[in-house]
């Protein structure tokens, strides 16, 4: 039954480099909200991609000798296969690329300067490159960025600014009026009391320090600045413009939810609605701000050497596995986290002993017993009855309760509610005990009658997973042949039909040795390192032992003072420690080979001489961002060289 629009979007990813695991987890969770919706009878339309404009984008290009649209297009393209491979069904990949979506922000500009909410001026503070992002000085948390803790740099530009203060108490009204409408409720309190409240300075929407941007028409110094060309992704992608928007705009505007990462909800609650209501446009409804996955305890970073991909994990474990774990893994409001030992033990506990069991034993058993035929229920004794009951009450619940979970972005607790099921049906085998009930022609019907109930049982379990786990919901129904996998037809127990044959039961999830698996981790690391090495050698030439080189070469090589800050052994690398090196503009991490001659405690709070721009190289899973100088003394013995004396961040010339 049509239920109505429901427009749903991601916030759009950024093209700086590959997606990790980490950032993979919005899309999928999105993904199982709009196939939820579609699945209940709504008109979804479901929006993803990628924000591919500012300073940062430039900067790698030009590390990569590449243009800043030849990087962009390697990276979207990285970013629009990891969502297909992890079987995502949006409706349109935007891109901030697209020439539609260029002239509909330039023409967004021109109209909010038009009318006066855009002014030039000049922007003096401080600037963080990664996060492109400006603050003031009080807003820095031990000086450098609250955001991403790196290093802030001071800057002085022409620039155009938003007026947030014209707009700041309509914003606040509306917020504290519309209750849902930042969710959870501790991030509507971070807004207001944090930002809003202590009053809004006006926004820095362009900029003129580079060139990789939307050009401001009517003053071609500038470029767009990146929140005013990313947010407005929500609209342009289904056709505002403010010449006259289409009928798709005016269908599925306001959005009914915007799914983004806790770090960006400042954004999308201050930036966003303001920019709206600048338009005169609607606000979107919700916006829901969810946590992030880490890898153990820490965030995931190329720098921190602890990042997991999504294609490794589909390798290895299957795309149905690294969705469930994903939305099963996040709690409602505090961080994830994933590592390769704790994603056997949810694979092998709730996908293959519990959900995949349920359906292999109860396929067997009915082939076995009644060749296949799907008997017809009898009502039992007093004591059967209240054990059918019992199975049939955590089904129906289930269902209504999952509803409750998911309208509030629960997905772990869905998800649990939902492997509930596969776990009542299990216990609810040890009771009736199948097997006994089959030595003795009297219980036939009893047998029977059990058989029932766990496909329907199973039934239950494989609609509701349908929104997690698409491909194992299917191959639930292609085993079992059983009709009503309508989300509608979960109104009741008892819909199955009898007659059907099940088909032949096989493994959904085989079950994995956390030996073997960890085994192969450490091997496709290590593979993965040694090929880094040999595509840096042979970017060099393939270069072995002594070469000359000329002076102009030797210029191309930065040598810098840096401090080891940290300084630990690489699991499952006997020969490299990773050390954190403050090189006098920020941390980096370094992984060097020299774990035999060193322990790490031998290195804390001493300085060496650091290669700073040698090109990144992932050694077991730890990317290395340079190279410390060390000594062949004698056979079998290194020696760091240490320059304790001089100034981290100074340069060896």
């Amino acid at each position: 039954m049509e239920k109505g629009k429901y427009y749903i979007t991601t916030a759009i990813a950024y093209t700086s480099r590959k997606p990790h695991i980490g950032n993979t987890y919005e899309i999928v969770m999105t993904d199982a909200l709009a196939r939820y919706k579609r699945m209940q009878g709504y008109d979804v339309f479901f929006l993803t991609g990628t924000d591919e404009h500012g300073q940062k984008i430039e900067e790698y290009a030009k590390a990569a000798n590449v243009t800043p649209k030849e990087y962009v297009d390697k990276v979207a393209g990285e970013i629009r296969g990891i969502c297909d491979l992890l079987n995502t069904t949006y409706d349109k990949f935007i891109r901030t690329t697209d020439d539609y979506h260029e002239k509909v922000v330039q023409k967004i500009f021109k109209k909010l300067y038009d009318q006066g909410d855009i002014y030039k001026s000049e922007y003096e503070g401080l600037y963080c490159t990664p996060c492109e992002s400006f603050w003031t000085e009080s807003q820095l948390v031990d000086g450098k960025c609250p955001d991403c803790g790196r290093e802030v740099k001071p800057t002085k530009e022409e620039a155009y600014f938003l007026k947030l203060s014209k707009y700041q108490k309509r914003l606040e009204e509306f917020i504290e009026s519309n209750e849902n409408f930042i969710f959870p409720e501790q991030r509507k309190k971070e807004m207001l009391n944090n930002f809003i409240k202590p009053g809004l300075q006006d926004l820095c929407v362009s900029r003129t320090s580079f060139k990789w941007g939307i050009p401001v028409t009517f003053d071609d110094k500038h470029v767009v600045y990146v929140w005013i060309d990313a947010l407005s992704n929500y609209i342009t992608a289904i056709g505002y413009d403010p010449d006259g928007s289409s009928d798709q705009y005016k269908k599925y505007w306001p959005a009914d939810v915007h799914i983004i990462g806790k770090d960006i909800v400042r954004f999308h609650t201050i930036y966003w609605p303001i920019m709206l209501m600048a338009l005169g446009e609607p606000l979107p409804k919700q916006v829901f701000g969810h946590p992030w996955l880490l890898f153990g305890t820490d965030k995931m970073s190329k720098s921190r050497g602890n990042v997991i991909y999504a294609d490794d994990l589909v390798e290895l474990f299957g795309v149905d596995a690294v969705r469930y774990y994903l939305l099963s893994e996040m709690p409602y409001t505090s961080d994830g986290s994933i590592t390769y030992e704790t994603m056997i033990e949810r694979y092998n506990s709730d996908l293959a002993n519990t959900i995949g069991n349920l359906v292999n034993r109860t396929i067997a058993m009915t082939n076995k017993y009644f060749d296949g035929e799907i008997q017809k229920p009898v009502a039992g004794t007093a004591d059967d009855q209240a054990l059918d009951a019992d199975l049939q009450k955590t089904c129906l619940e289930a269902v209504t309760k999952v509803e409750t979970l998911i309208a509030e972005y629960r997905m772990a607790d869905a998800l649990d509610t939902i492997l509930g099921i596969a776990k009542r049906a299990n216990k609810y085998i040890d009771e009736t005990a199948p097997w006994a009930l089959a030595k003795d022609e009297l219980q036939k019907e009893r047998l029977g009658t059990v058989l029932y109930n766990l496909l329907e049982a199973i039934r239950f379990l494989a609609v509701m997973l349908k929104p997690f786990t698409p491909d194992t919901s299917d191959a639930i129904f292609a085993q079992t042949n059983m009709n009503g996998n309508d989300y509608d037809l979960l109104e009741k127990f008892g819909v199955l039909e009898a007659g059907i044959k099940v088909g032949e039961a096989k493994p959904l999830f085989q079950r994995v040795d956390k030996d073997e698996m960890m085994k192969t981790v450490e091997e496709r690391q290590k593979a993965a390192a040694e090929a880094e090495v040999a595509n840096n050698k042979k970017a060099l030439g393939g270069v072995e032992g002594v070469a000359q080189i000329g002076i102009e070469d030797f210029a191309k090589v930065e040598l810098r003072v840096a401090e080891v800050k940290a300084c630990e052994p690489v699991p499952k690398a006997k020969k490299l420690l990773r050390l954190t090196l403050d090189d006098g503009e920020g941390e980096r991490t370094v992984a060097s080979g020299i774990a035999k001659y060193y322990k790490p405690e031998e290195l804390v709070g001493r300085k060496v001489i650091l290669v700073a721009n040698l090109k990144p190289a992932t050694l077991c899973g730890v990317e290395s961002c340079g190279m410390i100088l060390a000594a062949d003394c004698a056979e079998d013995d290194v020696k760091v060289i240490f320059v304790d004396d001089l100034t981290t961040g100074a340069k060896i010339r």
